[in-house]
């Protein structure tokens, strides 16, 4: 498994869902699939997809270990 940051690419508003498709070793058209069959249940599914696009860093920050 990768680490968890947002791609430059693949991604159609803000990565997220691209990110954890290349986490779990998915397509990202999948995991936007399942995600969107998810907003048809009742929960908190775009306040979670707007915390994760503000807290996971994009691909090019990423900060490298210092060590």
């Amino acid at each position: 498994m990768s680490s968890l940051a947002r791609p430059t690419h693949d991604r159609m508003i803000g990565g997220v869902c691209a990110a954890l498709a290349r986490r779990f070793g998915t397509s990202a058209s999948t995991m936007r699939v399942i995600f969107l069959l998810s907003c048809l249940l009742p929960g908190p599914q775009f306040l979670l997809y707007i915390a994760l696009w503000i807290l996971l860093p994009s691909e090019g920050k990423t900060r490298a270990a210092a060590w």
